[in-house]
């Protein structure tokens, strides 16, 4: 029996081995094989269907020679596709490059706060895709995507990838935004039974990022001291 179960261990090792990279390792990837240079030329990092993380990653990469950009497939540590795309990412600005030296958040830290934000708003979800792009002021921005067993988008998360914030939030806390807790929600001028779920939403929204903050203070993860790193 005791033998049995020593080779059941030693032939489920190398799966639990296996975990999937962080944004920060496909990154590294990155600068490890084609130079450090070409992390200054980051567009966008995204990643799907990840449990918790992602099998790929998919870098976009500012191409000034061809006035557009390249497209990078990174997984298993390596550079699998490297191609030129004519294109920008969508949702940065005008194609705006991500300062690296501002993220202080990996995409296993983005799925901690994810996670912990769902957990409050009794959003239930199976896998998570990741995009880190800049928004429109320039700073780096996380949109994680929360997915049903069926991969239907069941919320959308925006975290800011320096503090950690949990700037928006769709779909999730009975569908309000933040801008719904900031503006319509504040009014007063309701009671009973809708003015008090407003108010609980209200205070759940603002709780949680209370909470997310704390969260982001624990899993904080410099990209700059993980790229320097020995």
């Amino acid at each position: 029996m005791w033998r049995l179960f020593a080779v059941f261990l030693l032939s489920i090792t190398p799966a639990l081995a296996q975990e999937n990279a962080t944004a920060y390792e496909a990154l590294s990837v990155v600068g490890t094989q084609l130079g450090r240079g070409a992390l200054n030329h980051i567009v966008s990092v995204t990643g799907v269907e990840g449990d918790p993380q992602p099998e790929k990653w998919k870098i976009i990469l500012e191409d000034p020679a061809r006035d557009g950009v390249r497209e990078l497939q990174v997984t298993n540590e390596r550079i699998a596709s490297d191609r030129p795309s004519g294109r920008r990412a969508a949702g940065s600005t005008e194609g705006a490059t991500i300062d690296t030296a501002r993220l202080n958040l990996d995409s296993s830290g983005v799925y901690a706060v994810a996670s912990h934000t769902a957990e409050k708003s009794h959003t239930q979800f199976s896998t998570v895709s990741y995009t880190l792009r800049t928004d429109e002021r320039g700073e780096p921005i996380w949109i994680v995507t929360l997915l049903s067993k069926s991969s239907r988008p069941v919320g959308t998360i925006y975290i800011g990838a320096t503090r950690g914030t949990v700037r928006r939030t769709e779909g999730m806390f009975a569908g309000a935004t933040m801008e719904d807790v900031e503006n319509d929600y504040d009014r007063e001028d309701e009671g009973g039974v809708i003015g008090s779920v407003k108010t609980r939403i209200k205070e759940e929204v603002h709780r949680t990022q209370e909470e997310a903050r704390d969260m982001c203070d624990r899993v904080k993860r410099s990209f700059s001291d993980f790229i320097n790193r020995d």
